[in-house]
């Protein structure tokens, strides 16, 4: 039997009336357990942020959190009700669970497209009544950093532009929830952007980019079926794990660059080339069985963790 993260939403453990009830349904409906992709680039750009200017404002970062946070969880709820309108979701016999395929909320009956719509439209806006505290705060570049998030949490899934069905996906989440949010939490606590600053988040996205690219792997057939051209479904299974390992391989030479440039120690290279090498292996079993591709996304999600904490560690012992 599989264990309760891994089980599918039934409306029998979430539809009861009551307000744990309620409150169960409309968090899982956000896919909570995946809100660290947006939210540890957040700590990543204010460490380095900090470094930068000497100085931190902790409740900067609070609102940052939970704007950002605000905004994922919208995306997440939107990109499900569109997944739903195109059949993707619903047709996905291969999904992993909770990896994959969707929260399964609308499909399984727990919430209505129509509910899940509404819900969407109360996170961004709630995640945008909070960005205009921090542009009171902090000034009007404020504006151009929320426009641009909230404005490819949309594209990435909504039409006319669906960036997911078009193979620009998975650049637009490695600009959303890595190069935005580093260089943008940055600039809260710095007041400026350096060259430092976007090398670590060209790390971060591409990290969130490999974790994008194997979790599309298992919704191939659905994916290909109703149109949603996935930059895996046009490459296949086989040459999508030589991308993936591209894509890890590129991460860790970004590193290299800021040793290089002396914004980092030798040293710090050390967890990352371990990271990489567990990439390589992941890349290599990744196609073998459905056994092998859970354990890859599960990696996967575990090297984009450690190396997020790693780049916070790095801040703060930067040459």
């Amino acid at each position: 039997m599989p264990l309760p993260l891994f089980r599918e939403p039934t409306p029998d453990k979430l539809c009861r009336n009551s307000f744990t009830r309620h409150f169960r349904r409309y968090f899982g409906s956000t896919r909570p357990m995946f809100l660290s992709a947006s939210l540890l680039p957040v700590l990543v750009g204010s460490a380095w942020g900090w470094r930068a200017a000497g100085s931190f404002d902790p409740l900067v970062l609070v609102i940052a959190l939970m704007v950002v946070a605000l905004v994922h969880a919208g995306a997440n709820v939107a990109n499900d009700v569109a997944d739903d309108r195109s059949g993707t979701d619903r047709l996905n016999e291969q999904r992993i669970h909770p990896f994959t395929g969707g929260s399964r909320f609308i499909q399984n009956g727990v919430m209505t497209a129509r509910e899940m719509t509404s819900w969407a439209a109360v996170l961004f806006t709630a995640g945008i009544a909070l960005g205009l505290v921090l542009l009171v705060l902090k000034g009007p570049w404020v504006l151009v950093f929320g426009v641009a998030g909230v404005g490819i949490g949309l594209a990435y899934s909504l039409p006319p532009v669906v960036l997911s069905a078009r193979g620009m996906g998975e650049v637009a989440v490695a600009v959303g929830f890595g190069m935005l949010p580093i260089i943008g939490s940055f600039w809260l606590q710095a007041g400026f952007v350096t060259g430092v600053s976007v090398l670590v988040s060209l790390t971060a996205s591409l990290w969130i980019m490999a974790v994008l690219v194997i979790n599309e792997i298992p919704d191939i057939a659905a994916d290909g079926s109703t149109g949603k051209r996935t930059l895996v479904v046009r490459l296949g299974s086989r040459t999508s794990s030589w991308l993936y390992m591209a894509v890890q391989l590129a991460a860790f030479l970004t590193l290299v660059l800021a040793a290089l440039a002396n914004a980092i120690g030798w040293a710090g290279l050390l967890l990352p080339l371990a990271l990489l090498l567990l990439a390589a292996w992941t890349a290599y079993t990744v196609n073998k069985s459905r056994n092998s591709l859970r354990r890859g996304i599960v990696v996967t999600l575990v090297i984009h963790a450690l190396g997020s904490f790693w780049l916070m560690a790095l801040a703060f012992a930067a040459p």
